[in-house]
Protein backbone atom coordinates (compact mmCIF):
# COMPACT_ATOMS: atom_id res chain seq x y z
CA UNK A 1 0.00 0.00 0.00
CA UNK A 2 1.39 3.40 -0.92
CA UNK A 3 0.37 6.99 -0.43
CA UNK A 4 -0.93 8.82 -3.49
CA UNK A 5 1.42 11.73 -4.11
CA UNK A 6 2.44 14.56 -6.41
CA UNK A 7 0.74 14.52 -9.86
CA UNK A 8 -1.64 11.68 -9.00
CA UNK A 9 -2.68 13.57 -5.85
CA UNK A 10 -3.28 16.71 -7.90
CA UNK A 11 -5.43 14.69 -10.33
CA UNK A 12 -7.56 13.49 -7.40
CA UNK A 13 -7.95 17.03 -6.13
CA UNK A 14 -8.91 18.24 -9.61
CA UNK A 15 -11.75 15.67 -9.45
CA UNK A 16 -13.09 17.33 -6.29
CA UNK A 17 -11.96 14.84 -3.65
CA UNK A 18 -11.29 17.76 -1.28
CA UNK A 19 -13.44 20.87 -1.69
CA UNK A 20 -13.63 24.25 0.04
CA UNK A 21 -9.93 24.54 0.81
CA UNK A 22 -8.94 27.95 2.13
CA UNK A 23 -5.75 28.04 0.04
CA UNK A 24 -4.65 24.96 -1.92
CA UNK A 25 -1.19 26.48 -2.46
CA UNK A 26 -0.67 26.20 1.31
CA UNK A 27 -2.75 23.12 2.12
CA UNK A 28 -1.70 20.70 -0.63
CA UNK A 29 1.46 18.88 0.41
CA UNK A 30 3.53 16.32 -1.49
CA UNK A 31 1.72 13.43 0.20
CA UNK A 32 -1.67 14.80 1.24
CA UNK A 33 -3.87 17.72 2.10
CA UNK A 34 -3.94 19.73 5.33
CA UNK A 35 -7.43 20.00 6.82
CA UNK A 36 -8.23 23.14 8.78
CA UNK A 37 -10.21 24.03 11.89
CA UNK A 38 -13.81 25.17 11.45
CA UNK A 39 -15.11 24.70 15.01
CA UNK A 40 -14.35 23.23 18.42
CA UNK A 41 -16.83 21.64 20.83
CA UNK A 42 -16.57 20.19 24.33
CA UNK A 43 -18.24 16.94 25.28
CA UNK A 44 -21.31 17.47 27.48
CA UNK A 45 -22.76 13.97 27.90
CA UNK A 46 -21.65 10.36 27.91
CA UNK A 47 -21.78 8.36 24.72
CA UNK A 48 -22.75 4.73 24.13
CA UNK A 49 -21.28 2.38 21.52
CA UNK A 50 -22.59 -1.13 20.85
CA UNK A 51 -22.19 -3.85 18.24
CA UNK A 52 -25.05 -3.17 15.81
CA UNK A 53 -25.66 0.54 16.53
CA UNK A 54 -29.18 -0.05 17.91
CA UNK A 55 -28.11 1.42 21.24
CA UNK A 56 -25.51 3.84 19.89
CA UNK A 57 -25.73 7.29 21.45
CA UNK A 58 -23.25 9.89 20.30
CA UNK A 59 -22.19 12.33 23.03
CA UNK A 60 -23.85 15.72 22.98
CA UNK A 61 -21.44 18.62 22.62
CA UNK A 62 -21.34 22.34 23.32
CA UNK A 63 -19.69 24.85 20.97
CA UNK A 64 -16.66 26.76 22.21
CA UNK A 65 -16.68 30.19 20.56
CA UNK A 66 -13.62 31.84 19.09
CA UNK A 67 -12.70 35.20 20.61
CA UNK A 68 -12.79 38.45 18.62
CA UNK A 69 -9.28 37.79 17.31
CA UNK A 70 -10.27 34.31 16.10
CA UNK A 71 -8.60 32.29 18.87
CA UNK A 72 -9.92 29.60 21.21
CA UNK A 73 -8.11 28.61 24.42
CA UNK A 74 -8.42 24.95 25.39
CA UNK A 75 -7.47 23.33 28.67
CA UNK A 76 -6.26 19.74 28.88
CA UNK A 77 -8.85 17.23 27.74
CA UNK A 78 -10.83 15.93 24.76
CA UNK A 79 -12.63 18.07 22.17
CA UNK A 80 -14.60 17.47 19.00
CA UNK A 81 -13.26 19.42 16.02
CA UNK A 82 -14.95 19.98 12.69
CA UNK A 83 -12.90 20.70 9.58
CA UNK A 84 -13.59 23.39 6.97
CA UNK A 85 -12.97 21.16 3.99
CA UNK A 86 -15.57 18.80 2.51
CA UNK A 87 -14.28 15.49 1.21
CA UNK A 88 -15.73 13.07 -1.31
CA UNK A 89 -13.78 9.80 -1.36
CA UNK A 90 -13.95 7.77 -4.60
CA UNK A 91 -14.68 4.04 -4.36
CA UNK A 92 -11.11 3.12 -5.31
CA UNK A 93 -9.53 5.24 -2.55
CA UNK A 94 -9.43 5.32 1.27
CA UNK A 95 -7.85 8.03 3.39
CA UNK A 96 -6.05 8.22 6.72
CA UNK A 97 -4.91 11.32 8.58
CA UNK A 98 -2.07 12.14 10.90
CA UNK A 99 -1.70 15.21 13.12
CA UNK A 100 0.61 17.94 11.95
CA UNK A 101 3.89 17.94 13.83
CA UNK A 102 3.39 21.47 15.22
CA UNK A 103 0.29 20.22 17.02
CA UNK A 104 2.23 17.29 18.48
CA UNK A 105 5.07 19.59 19.54
CA UNK A 106 2.49 21.69 21.38
CA UNK A 107 1.32 18.72 23.46
CA UNK A 108 -1.84 17.84 21.53
CA UNK A 109 -2.96 15.35 18.92
CA UNK A 110 -5.92 14.55 16.71
CA UNK A 111 -7.40 11.06 16.62
CA UNK A 112 -9.19 10.08 13.43
CA UNK A 113 -11.07 7.21 11.88
CA UNK A 114 -10.62 5.81 8.38
CA UNK A 115 -12.21 7.81 5.56
CA UNK A 116 -14.01 4.97 3.77
CA UNK A 117 -14.48 4.65 0.02
CA UNK A 118 -17.69 6.46 -0.93
CA UNK A 119 -17.74 8.72 2.17
CA UNK A 120 -18.83 12.29 1.59
CA UNK A 121 -18.94 15.01 4.23
CA UNK A 122 -17.27 17.64 6.35
CA UNK A 123 -15.52 15.39 8.85
CA UNK A 124 -15.06 15.61 12.59
CA UNK A 125 -12.24 14.22 14.71
CA UNK A 126 -11.13 13.99 18.33
CA UNK A 127 -8.63 16.63 19.47
CA UNK A 128 -6.87 15.68 22.70
CA UNK A 129 -4.88 18.34 24.56
CA UNK A 130 -2.28 16.70 26.80
CA UNK A 131 -0.27 19.84 27.55
CA UNK A 132 -0.97 20.85 31.19
CA UNK A 133 -0.75 24.49 30.09
CA UNK A 134 -3.44 23.97 27.45
CA UNK A 135 -3.46 24.98 23.80
CA UNK A 136 -4.52 28.02 21.80
CA UNK A 137 -5.88 27.41 18.31
CA UNK A 138 -6.75 30.01 15.73
CA UNK A 139 -9.73 29.57 13.44
CA UNK A 140 -8.59 27.84 10.22
CA UNK A 141 -5.47 26.36 11.86
CA UNK A 142 -4.08 23.40 9.91
CA UNK A 143 -4.52 20.39 12.21
CA UNK A 144 -4.10 17.19 10.21
CA UNK A 145 -2.71 15.95 6.93
CA UNK A 146 -5.11 13.68 5.05
CA UNK A 147 -3.29 11.04 2.99
CA UNK A 148 -4.96 8.99 0.26
CA UNK A 149 -4.38 5.31 -0.51
CA UNK A 150 -5.44 3.44 -3.63
CA UNK A 151 -7.37 0.25 -2.83
CA UNK A 152 -6.32 -3.11 -4.29
CA UNK A 153 -9.77 -3.19 -5.97
CA UNK A 154 -12.62 -0.73 -6.34
CA UNK A 155 -15.11 -1.12 -3.48
CA UNK A 156 -18.35 -2.63 -4.70
CA UNK A 157 -20.27 -0.90 -1.94
CA UNK A 158 -19.28 2.54 -0.67
CA UNK A 159 -19.82 4.01 2.77
CA UNK A 160 -23.51 4.09 3.72
CA UNK A 161 -23.28 4.93 7.44
CA UNK A 162 -25.06 7.56 9.49
CA UNK A 163 -22.26 10.08 8.91
CA UNK A 164 -22.71 10.17 5.13
CA UNK A 165 -23.07 13.85 4.05
CA UNK A 166 -22.36 15.06 7.59
CA UNK A 167 -22.00 18.80 8.16
CA UNK A 168 -22.64 19.69 4.52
Amino acid sequence: MSIIADRELQDLLDRGVVAEMIDPTVQVQACGVDLTLRSVERFATAGAVDYDNRDRKVSKTEAIPFDDAGWVRLGPGPYLVTFNEAVSIPKDIAALARPRSSLLRSGATVETALWDPGYRGRSQSLLVVFNPGGLRLKRDARLIQLAFYRLSATAEKGYEGVYQNENL
